[in-house]
């Protein structure tokens, strides 16, 4: 669904066999593909997802129908943005950059019978999950102060209602932004209306020249890091836990500004 199932389908094709069961790379990622029923090999370890993708601004809404396999899951863009059933995954985890501390840290969630012993021969002993978790993630030193700013937070998170207040902030947040893009006769959303991410919404005005324009004019107004990925160009709004709703508001109105100076 994206550059980073793509990277990790990569990696672990140099450890094993890696089976690509399904795809939206027909569409430049513009949708999370029909999961309901697999072609997983029956001798698979695990199904892996990436559930939210920052550059192409889709998510999954329904988990993949894994067949009795594990599924493990990279959450580390939408960790913490809604509550999370972890008991539907063998794995799920995420480095903290998105919407929990600074880069640096990883939290992963582990199923215990998943923690042990048995594992790939030649594996460091720091990456094994047994190391990690018979030593309480102190087997070596830990980033201290990421970890600090991630427990403040947590605390913030829990502060404002926790992960149900969160979602619902983030879902009116969202609507903001999709609301005036389904309705602007210049601006389109990228992805398909079902498989829209809360955290990621990427638009485009379909002139690249007219969304170079918007990006530096945007800039000069002082809103940063609009530039889409070069991958799909346009332009993309991260728009995170941290990311309060008058910011959001506030680029809705400068782009209504831009469509009618350049409609």
């Amino acid at each position: 669904t994206g550059q980073w199932a793509k990277k990790a389908y990569q990696e672990a094709q140099k450890y094993g066999e890696a089976v690509a069961v399904a795809s939206s790379a027909d569409k430049t990622f513009s949708y999370i593909p029909d999961c309901s029923d697999l072609d997983i090999p029956e001798d698979a370890d695990y199904v892996y997802i990436c559930e939210n993708n920052t550059i192409y601004g889709t998510k999954y809404k329904t988990l993949p129908n894994t067949k009795g396999h594990t599924l493990v899951a990279d959450v580390s863009s939408c960790f913490l943005s809604e509550p999370v059933d972890v008991t539907k995954y063998g794995v799920i985890y995420g480095g903290v950059q998105k919407n929990v501390g600074p880069a640096g840290v990883v939290i992963a969630i582990i199923r215990e019978d998943l923690i042990t012993d048995d594992v790939l021969e030649g594996t460091p002993t720091m990456l094994k999950w047994k190391t990690q978790a018979d030593a309480g993630s102190l087997y070596n030193t830990p980033p201290c102060y990421g970890i600090y700013i991630c427990g403040k937070v947590f605390k913030w998170i829990k502060k404002m209602g926790g992960l149900e207040a969160m979602k619902a902030h983030n879902e009116k947040k969202a609507k903001i932004l999709y609301d005036y893009l389904d309705q602007s006769k210049l601006f389109k959303g990228t992805v398909v209306p079902e498989d829209r991410s809360l955290m990621n919404v990427p638009f485009v005005t379909g002139d690249a020249e007219l969304d170079k324009k918007f990006v530096a004019e945007a800039t000069a107004a002082g809103f940063v890091n609009l530039k889409g990925h070069r991958t799909v160009g346009g332009m993309r709004a991260s728009i995170y836990n941290a990311m309060p709703i008058e910011g959001v508001e506030k680029l809705v109105e400068f782009m209504k500004k831009f469509e009618a100076e350049n409609a």
